[in-house]
């Protein structure tokens, strides 16, 4: 009888998911995923480390400007954005690009996005500086990167716009043997000096940048952690979890057959401010509902959104 039951409600857990599981519909999670697909190729291609949804100050403004991707190596630091756009892209006069069709058949100006990247490319010369770090003339460059086989336009783009035909054509390249034109689409600088190598990657890697989460289904959404919402006892036991002490939450569950427990683990790591990342300290952790939720503000969205932690993987956030 109870094999019974227990298939049952399998089989009722994976028809609810194929047909219902609507949790995420609303949520626009390709775009921050392809950030960290960009991210993680190019780190393969071209070793070196990829930081991914930086927000960096601006003095100038008072603001802090948003930066897809920056590619740090050796030889050189990249500024990257990514387009993930899908339709037909024309080029507008002033430089704009106006993407007509894609998913939801609609057509939308974007500000031309080579000059939008120069522009933070500056802003993060100017914050590297002041945190102690001069580029050598060279070693700072920008890139446009198109990750959609969806795209498509007729134009001729400037060879820092790299389009989804170059982008799948990128190999692995080594020093001495960049050829054609994959060393016009990402070079090599003269190299700096290791510690300069270091303290560059130090100060991105403490530098602000976007919460995130990321979700079981192998997507990840950038934007700004608020809160937790659920039973009191839950949210009494989650207070400790604060931006300025813990740098990332783990979901774990010690469910059987896939399904869905009552209560989860949450197991959060302590930030060290002396050093890139976590403390390496012994994980803390609490007992929740598994119906507790996070609320997060995505990212270029004015809705908040809440996830249930049992639809999580992990919570990052910045300091």
């Amino acid at each position: 009888m109870w094999i019974e039951i227990i298939c049952g409600l399998v089989i009722y857990k994976l028809v609810r998911r194929l047909f219902y599981n609507d949790e995420f519909s609303d949520v626009e999670t390709s775009d921050s995923t392809a950030l960290f697909s960009v991210g993680h190729r190019l780190e393969k291609l071209y070793g070196g480390k990829a930081y991914v949804g930086l927000r960096i100050p601006d003095a100038d403004t008072a603001s802090r400007q948003d930066i897809d991707v920056v590619l740090v190596t050796k030889g050189e630091v990249v500024v990257i954005g990514v387009k993930n756009l899908s339709g037909i892209v024309t080029v507008a006069s002033d430089g704009s690009w106006v993407c007509e069709g894609g998913k939801h058949h609609t057509t939308e100006t974007y500000p031309d996005p080579l000059a939008e990247v120069k522009k933070q490319a500056l802003v993060l010369e100017s914050y590297l500086e002041q945190r102690g770090v001069t580029l050598l003339e060279g070693n700072l460059t920008c890139k446009v990167v198109i990750p959609n086989p969806s795209f498509r336009t007729i134009h001729a783009f400037p060879s820092e716009v790299i389009t989804y035909e170059e982008w799948q054509q990128l190999k692995p390249v080594s020093r001495s043997k960049i050829s054609g034109w994959v060393k016009g689409a990402f070079s090599t600088g003269k190299e700096m000096q290791e510690s300069s190598h270091q303290k560059l990657n130090f100060i991105l890697g403490t530098a602000p940048m976007w919460d995130r989460v990321e979700l079981k289904s192998s997507k990840i959404v950038l934007g700004e952690f608020l809160d937790f919402k659920g039973k009191q006892e839950d949210t009494l036991a989650l207070r400790k979890i604060k931006r300025s002490k813990v740098d990332r939450i783990f979901i774990q569950s010690t469910s059987m057959f896939g399904l869905a427990p009552s209560r989860l683990q949450v197991l959060y790591s302590y930030r060290d401010y002396r050093s890139e990342g976590s403390s390496g300290l012994e994980s803390k952790e609490v007992t929740v509902r598994s119906s507790t939720e996070v609320i997060f503000q995505p990212r270029d969205s004015a809705k908040l959104k809440k996830f249930k932690l049992s639809s999580l993987i992990s919570v990052s956030l910045s300091a």
